[in-house]
């Protein structure tokens, strides 16, 4: 060997070792194929070829095909309807397939060597002759290398095709300095290849885990389900509005991929603390519900009052008996008939006030109070009663919602259960900020949100994202029980409002109004009839762009 085959040795040896760097970088299957193939034809200065991986059908598939004086470029498809068919490696019999050198290599675990194509007679390339017939190459010297994981596995095998000459250009059989080379880039690559695939698997393993729980967290509740999916979708639409922003102040904000995948994970596990929310809060669809509705024990109790009336009517005509006054039985009819009345009228009104509502008025919370103490009743034990205990009148008198304030403090409290969760688990380099952004959801720009009383500067913008999701999601939501799913311009001008007293970060909702981030949200999740038509110039506090101005 001459001082300068030495030196191209080493300059080749010094490629693979930076080649190797790359490939465990590479963090997409389809480029580190590419990157793979590309490599080893540069090494060893191949005019073509191919890379197979080993299917669990026991079949090689195709990936990915280059060649040079062609130029030609061909990947393979996931669902095997491309031009290359997969390559079996056993015949129908059971017997093995080699008369097909890929998978010859398989099977054996090892190097093929063909110096000339048309002159080799152990090998079938009927296949490589068709192909040089319909484009007019001409596939003469072959390199077939299997591709042997960090287990000894073989999980593909890699093939170049027309080894050149430096100098002349022409087509030489493949040195055994290029076969050493080729087999130690194949050996890199199939580790980092099968890296790669065990990240994805592990990462995709990781998402699936987050939707179950997610999914445990909806099916908790019919009011409630489809939030933990749809906020996340949410996160994602007017994070990505905000990275396309290219003035205003949040011009300087952009996202790569590490930032969009950190993100995505935040926004699957924003609520996870509901796991730990009793049951019968997160479903408390109406106000007097608890393992079952209430209702029915008032209903009950409103069947003792009528009773009660109907014999104390009837006693008072028995004393009347002796008397005959007509007249003053016809006056305790007419009562009674009054009095079953306004039973009725006061059991309807609770009835309608048990199912809760967007904001129930002081009058009517004064009326539950007035039927609480104002009927006396005869309770199981034999003592006289209000009609409704200081629970019962507590839930009946909500203002908003089903919930009473000790209910809300415990659905709020699964904020600061999703935070001591998060943070308990050993986020790697490029989702540690998933607990920040997660768990800043309900606080406010004014710094009166919770659990931690942030102010906006405290804030990361993804959390200040996840806020305005979150609410949004809320407003539209068309499984709540105790209010309608608003439609589009309603829930802009309630979050107009919320930007103008400090609730929400103003700029980012500058930008869900200003990209129509919210209509894009409401084509995907939104009832035809919710999608109404919005007047952006009639948004509280809403600013447009200078361009929109113009």
């Amino acid at each position: 060997m001459n001082p300068n085959d030495a030196d191209t040795l080493i300059e080749r040896l010094e490629r693979l070792h930076a080649v190797g760097i790359a490939l465990s970088a590479e963090k997409d299957i389809g480029c580190l194929l590419a990157m793979i193939l590309r490599t080893a034809k540069s090494l060893v200065n191949a005019d073509a070829g191919t890379l197979y991986r080993v299917g669990e059908d026991g079949c090689l598939h195709f990936e990915i095909l280059l060649n040079d004086t062609l130029n030609l470029e061909h990947t393979g498809s996931s669902d095997g309807t491309g031009p290359f068919q997969p390559i079996p490696l056993r015949l129908p019999d059971g017997s093995p397939n080699d008369t097909l050198v890929v998978a010859n290599a398989v099977l054996h675990g090892r190097t093929v060597v063909i110096d000339d194509a048309y002159a080799e007679d152990a090998f079938d390339f009927s296949g490589t002759h068709r192909f040089d017939q319909r484009t007019g190459y001409r596939s003469r010297s072959f390199l077939t290398v299997p591709m042997r994981d960090h287990e000894h596995q073989i999980i593909g095998v890699l093939q170049l095709i027309n080894a050149k000459d430096a100098d002349s250009g022409a087509v030489i059989p493949f040195s055994a300095g290029a076969r050493a080379l080729t087999e130690s880039l194949a050996s890199q690559a199939a580790v980092a290849l099968t890296n790669r695939r065990l990240i994805n698997q592990l990462e995709a393993l990781f998402e699936s885990f987050i939707r179950l729980i997610n999914l445990a967290i909806d099916e908790k509740s019919p009011y409630t389900g489809g939030h933990c999916e749809r906020v996340p979708v949410l996160t994602m639409m007017l994070a990505e509005a905000v990275n396309e922003t290219q003035e205003g102040p949040l011009a300087d904000f952009s996202m790569t991929d590490k930032d969009r995948y950190e993100l995505k994970i935040a926004g699957l596990l924003h609520d996870c603390g509901k796991v730990t929310t009793p049951v019968h809060v997160v479903d408390k669809a109406t106000k007097l519900q608890t393992l079952f509705d209430r209702i029915h024990l008032v209903d009950t109790r409103f069947e003792v009052l009528k009773r009660d009336a109907q014999i104390a009517m009837l006693k008072a005509k028995l004393a009347l008996r002796d008397v005959r006054d007509a007249a003053a039985e016809a006056r305790l009819d007419e009562d009674l008939a009054r009095h079953l009345r306004q039973l009725e009228s006061d059991r309807a009104f609770l009835r309608q006030a048990n199912i809760g509502s967007e904001a129930m008025t002081a009058e009517d919370q004064e009326r539950v109070r007035r039927i609480g103490t104002g009927y006396r009743w005869i309770d199981v034990e034999g003592r006289p009663a209000n009609f409704l205990t200081e629970d019962e009148l507590e839930n009946l008198t909500i203002r908003a919602g089903t919930l009473t304030q000790k209910e809300r403090e415990t659905i709020n409290y699964h904020i600061v259960a999703t935070i001591k969760m998060l943070e308990q688990l050993p986020w790697p380099k490029h989702l540690r900020n998933v607990p920040e952004y997660a768990g800043g959801h309900h606080e406010r720009m004014d710094g009166k949100g919770y659990p931690k009383g942030l102010t906006r500067e405290q804030m990361s913008v993804q959390a200040r994202v996840m806020g305005i999701a979150d609410i949004f999601e809320a407003l539209t939501a068309r499984d709540r029980p105790y209010k309608r799913g608003k439609t589009l311009s309603e829930s802009l001008e309630i979050l107009g409002k919320f930007k103008l007293n400090g609730h929400i970060d103003p700029d980012l909702f500058d930008v869900f109004v200003r990209q129509k981030v919210y209509l894009k949200y409401a084509e995907q999740f939104l009832d035809p009839e919710q999608i109404d038509e919005v007047d952006e110039t009639r948004i509280p506090g809403y600013e447009q762009s200078v361009a929109q101005q113009k």
